[in-house]
């Protein structure tokens, strides 16, 4: 149903929007050979995923030799992880994977990322809980997931209010694991992203407290192997158009874009929808100045509550094609 309703419309004027320039990219790329794979890391949700299902990315590379291998991972580390083993070429992921990874010296480069979507993402009590603000979770259990954005923006939280992680009380849980414990009030607060957050309140009967508005851009990253992107740079604009077209597509029809979303996470079109209205993440652009100043706030505060074991500097592992081998 989506890949009609949405797709479809893509697919028959996909030449039509991108125009001469696309035609003379694919025609500057010379066929090379017949075999290559370009191997991508997803998750089951976001613009890769609808790219996944429009089939947009295998006719755009098929000139060029390419197959597209796609490979399912439930979040940002275990891919990043994949891509450091050398089984990925191109993955996604939020902010935060993203600084551990560079901690950890994964050798990888950032070449895009999606609008911002602050108010995505937040922390949550149950309805009938006294606390009524953050500064109010002081020595109070909050559950998140370890270097997820929840965590980053937990944070961000803490740093703002001049307070450490040593003024809470940390329970460390995957979001499934993490919803059993808020309903059960086994944890006083709960830090998680959309659509996990919709999920607590439509369903959950969670009330939000507070969210990211105003302390980063809880964004989408698009990355790649260091050695693929420096030795493939028009790959990588063809897959900047693509996704740019994905991105055009979803928001033509949301609707359909949240059903398509809600029958592949397993929840309900309800939850879907109001995650959609905070969290439309489907644009890719390429990496801004604004964008680096946000990732460097983000790893400066993780550092200095000790969360990483080394300072890092995110303008070193942002992609440029002007340093690629042609």
């Amino acid at each position: 149903m989506f890949a009609r309703r949405v797709f479809a419309s893509v697919k028959g004027m996909f030449c039509w929007f991108t125009g001469i320039s696309f035609l003379c990219l694919v025609a500057s790329i010379s066929r090379a050979d017949s075999n290559k794979e370009l191997r991508i890391g997803y998750q089951k949700s976001g613009a890769l995923l609808l790219t996944k299902t429009s089939g947009l990315l295998e006719k755009t590379l098929a000139p060029l030799g390419y197959t597209v291998v796609w490979r399912e991972f439930p979040s940002g580390l275990p891919l990043l992880e994949a891509l450091n083993g050398g089984s990925i070429d191109i993955g996604h992921s939020g902010d935060a994977p993203l600084l551990f990874a560079q901690a950890a010296g994964i050798p990888f480069r950032i070449f895009a990322a999606s609008n911002p979507s602050p108010e995505s993402t937040g922390i949550v009590v149950p309805k009938d809980s006294p606390i009524h603000s953050f500064a109010e979770l002081k020595g109070k259990t909050v559950a998140f997931s370890k270097g997820s954005s929840s965590h980053l923006v937990l944070a961000q939280l803490l740093a703002r209010d001049g307070l450490t992680f040593a003024d809470i009380k940390p329970v460390y849980l995957e979001p499934p694991d993490a919803r059993a414990a808020f309903e059960a009030r086994a944890v006083d607060g709960w830090a998680v992203w959309d659509p996990f957050l919709a999920a607590a309140e439509v369903e959950g009967g969670a009330r939000l407290i507070v969210n990211g508005a105003g302390i980063g851009g809880h964004r989408e990253f698009y990355f790649g192997r260091a050695e693929f992107l420096q030795t493939n740079p028009k790959v990588v604009d063809l897959i900047l158009s693509v996704l740019s077209d994905t991105g055009q597509a979803a928001k033509r029809d949301p609707k359909a874009t949240a059903d398509f979303l809600a029958e592949k996470l397993g929840i309900s079109p309800a939850v879907m929808e109001r995650s959609e209205l905070r969290k439309q993440r489907y644009f890719a652009q390429p990496i801004s100045t604004e964008i680096v100043n946000e990732q460097q706030a983000g790893a400066d505060i993780f550092f200095r509550l000790g969360l990483m074991p080394k300072a890092i500097r995110v303008a070193d592992i942002v992609y440029s094609s002007q340093t690629s081998t042609p």
